[in-house]
């Protein structure tokens, strides 16, 4: 699966959960919360402050 702007931390978390790591290690710890489900990488990005061109680099490294 290929990261991408639009991808939702939902659809992160059903294809590829190995992945949830990247996003604890940058500091997005709120996975369980339901909201976060629908949320874009790019509105996570901007609501915890984060480059979303680098998580979207580590997501698909």
């Amino acid at each position: 699966m290929k990261f991408e702007r639009n991808t939702t931390i939902g659809e992160i978390l059903e294809k590829a959960p190995e992945k949830s790591e990247v996003l604890l290690e940058i500091g997005m710890h709120c996975l369980g919360c339901p909201a976060s489900q629908m949320e874009t990488i790019e509105e996570a990005c901007a609501v915890h402050g984060i480059d979303v061109e680098e998580l979207i680099e580590k997501l698909n490294s």
